[in-house]
């Protein structure tokens, strides 16, 4: 889910580091013009895949904590989000966005002429032309 993530970011003109398997410490992508993390806007990833699992104000809360100033935030969870959470994200003071699975599809179908082929072949599509 990380790689795909990534892939949108890139899709989108970012550079992207992906954190190596395991204690990432709520930073699973830093996304940046550089691909360092030097320039800004620098954009910390969260991603966590998970069904039928909504993520609470808890997380949000966690994730924020470990952010630092002039950081951007990007919390990407495939179960959604609580109404706390929400409104946790909402609050704060770092800028700070949610992203559920719809928004994630909307993301890959807007920017998917732009992926590498690594992200494609994660997702293999193909455009259909229908009448209306």
């Amino acid at each position: 889910m990380q790689e795909l993530v990534s892939g949108i970011l890139k899709g989108m003109g970012y550079k992207t580091l992906i954190s190596p398997k395991g204690a990432d410490r709520g930073k699973d992508i830093i996304a940046s013009p550089d691909g360092l993390g030097l320039e800004n806007p620098k954009i910390m990833v969260e991603v966590k895949h998970r069904t039928n699992t909504t993520m609470g104000s808890q997380e949000i809360r966690s994730f924020l904590g470990g952010l630092r100033s002039g950081d951007k935030g990007l919390y990407v969870s495939t179960g959604g989000y609580s109404k706390d959470a929400r409104y946790e994200a909402e609050r704060a003071n770092i800028p700070i966005t949610l992203i559920d699975l719809e928004m994630l599809v909307r993301l890959i179908i807007q920017h998917y002429d732009n992926f590498d082929s690594d992200t494609r072949a994660l997702i293999p599509l193909k455009k259909i032309y229908w009448p209306v």
